[in-house]
């Protein structure tokens, strides 16, 4: 932990000399635990995903029938907000989220790791860009399964930058208007699914802490390698921490040049008992006089890039 503090302290460095222009994350690796007695829900059941059960692979099989069933709409990513999307300057950004990428599947070997919550201190920091390129680069594995979920009930952003309906989403399912099928997603080529955060609701807090969220990551959990949900800052409000309670650990996303140290270290405070993975600094001016190379626990290498 005091690793991490210590490059929070540096995002601070740079804020003083330089004031960071762009977007791109420096990446730190992840390790946390996951259930491993997860089961399907009611829900999937009643959504007829048990007709086709392969004894040696359940999971799979419930996979391939949820990928036919689900929503199919036509996504339009925003190469803005991608760096898989295009060539030049962005190359760099994408190899680190596939070193972040790599790194994750070596870690889980160890300890197994598959629901990670992103977040940050508070709003604009990056962490729904992250939360996106994340997924983006693990899917370019073949046969790589990865659920996107956009749990960020008070400012959705997720279905800008893929480009997809905003609902109906999480609010319609943890409300009981929708089932499983009826929320989640698959617009693009891969194995990119996503559950947007669908329409605005009065008690987000509540709805995140419900029984029947913790029913849906039980339910999919089996299904996907790797569940990202993009959560609320923590600072403004309670939710981030509700679904801490319910993910393997939290990776924390920090905006170099922009970020106070002390509200950073005060946010990160915040999931000191729920397994804080890693620190994600955001919006580095130059990869040559970038942070370095950084360690929590021997776990947590963070390396720097260089923006657009």
């Amino acid at each position: 932990m005091s690793r991490i503090h210590d490059a929070l302290k540096r995002a601070t460095e740079e804020r003083s000399s330089k004031k960071g222009t762009s977007v791109e994350p420096i990446l730190a690796e992840v390790a946390g635990k996951v259930s491993d007695d997860a089961r399907f829900s009611t829900q999937l059941a009643k959504s007829a995903l048990l007709e086709k059960v392969d004894v040696k692979n359940p999971s799979l099989a419930q996979f391939q029938e949820l990928a036919k069933r689900c929503s199919h709409p036509n996504w339009k990513i925003d190469s803005r907000m991608s760096v898989f999307q295009g060539e030049g300057g962005k190359k760099v950004g994408a190899e680190r989220f596939r070193t972040l990428r790599s790194r994750l599947y070596q870690l889980a070997t160890a300890q197994p790791l598959k629901r990670v919550l992103i977040t940050s201190s508070v709003p604009a920091e990056g962490k729904s860009f992250v939360a996106s390129n994340l997924a983006q680069s693990i899917i370019r594995q073949e046969d790589r399964r990865v659920l996107l979920i956009d749990a960020d009930l008070r400012a959705s952003r997720l279905h800008l930058m893929l480009g997809a309906p905003s609902s109906p989403g999480l609010a319609e399912y943890l409300r009981g208007e929708a089932d499983v099928l009826s929320v989640l997603q698959n617009g693009a080529e891969g194995n990119l699914y996503f559950i947007p955060s669908g329409s605005a609701v009065k008690n987000p807090s509540e709805l995140l802490a419900s029984e029947r969220m913790k029913k849906l990551l039980d339910s999919v959990t089996p299904m996907f390698d790797w569940i990202l949900l993009d959560s609320p800052p923590t600072l403004p409000v309670h939710d981030a921490s509700v679904l801490a309670d319910l993910c393997d650990g939290v990776l924390f996303v920090v905006r170099a040049g922009q970020t106070n140290y002390e509200i950073a270290a005060k946010g990160l405070a915040e999931f000191r008992e729920k397994n804080p993975l890693g620190v994600v600094l955001n919006g580095v001016v130059d990869v040559a006089e970038g942070y370095g190379y950084y360690y929590d626990d021997g776990r947590l290498p963070v390396g720097g890039i260089k923006s657009d």
